[in-house]
């Protein structure tokens, strides 16, 4: 039981089945999946018919089973980008608490940034918006997102500029921009120093999914005027903390 709201134990029973049989991946036949997780056969024979009339699973001979129809067109309906976004928002909001400042995270889709969270002291005044897409090449979420391209696809965006400066310190040439995430690549985090608007400085450090792929980052921005700046080092330790606690949760 849980904050005083009680559980469905055959509900759990069958679920603990249903990722049995997924895990398993049709090698073992019910009677020795029903062993493995301590489950009366005939306990574990009425769940496994259950989910194949319901198309949860699909029988593979010889009293195996594996993934049916209706879950995998679960899987094929589910976004990984939003669900490490709704993962991240707990987290995001607690960072958020702790550096007094606005954070985000960030997808990239069509050679833009997607921003999926926005939260902190400050938000309703910075020009981003959730669901909101931007040039990735001047903010700090777009270039980890770029770093982490593969090289094909970095040189293929580098190759379609222009790029255009939104201030006087934003990189526009696309061998500066190149040799900038050829860094980010290397040290693990970006810094947008004033390049996407004047007095604004954000750190962005890139999430992975299980299979190493970076598929998202979190930024911090903070006004170079604020009295609660971190220094880039502290700031740099709460964004890798909380970027390691979000891909364990969404992960694991």
């Amino acid at each position: 039981m849980r904050d005083g709201t009680p559980h469905i134990s055959s509900l759990k029973r069958t679920l603990i089945m249903l990722e049995a049989v997924i895990a398993d991946g049709g090698r073992n036949s019910l009677s020795g999946l029903a062993r493995q997780t301590g489950m009366p056969v005939a306990t574990a024979h009425r769940q496994v018919t259950t989910l194949v009339a319901e198309g949860y699973l699909t029988p593979s001979g010889g009293g195996r089973h594996v993934a049916g129809p209706r879950l995998l067109g679960l899987l094929h309906r589910l976004d990984e980008k939003q669900i490490v976004a709704n993962v991240a928002a707990s987290l995001l909001h607690r960072l958020a608490a702790r550096v007094r400042s606005v954070v985000q995270l960030g997808t990239f889709e069509n050679d833009m940034v997607t921003y999926r969270i926005k939260t902190g002291r400050g938000a309703n005044d910075l020009f981003t918006r959730i669901g909101m897409q931007l040039e990735a090449y001047c903010s700090g979420i777009g270039k980890v997102l770029l770093a982490h391209l593969p090289e094909h696809g970095r040189d293929a965006y580098l190759a379609g500029g222009p790029f255009v400066a939104l201030t006087e310190r934003t990189i526009v040439d696309p061998n500066r921009l190149r040799a900038e995430l050829d860094g980010i690549y290397q040290c693990g985090y970006a810094i947008d120093d004033e390049e996407i608007a004047p007095g604004l400085r954000c750190m962005a450090v890139p999430l992975h999914n299980s299979a190493g792929t970076v598929i998202a980052a979190i930024s911090v921005s903070q006004a170079l005027s604020s009295r609660h700046r971190l220094d880039d080092p502290e700031l740099l330790g709460l964004l890798m903390e909380t970027a390691r606690a979000i891909e364990r949760e969404a992960f694991a």
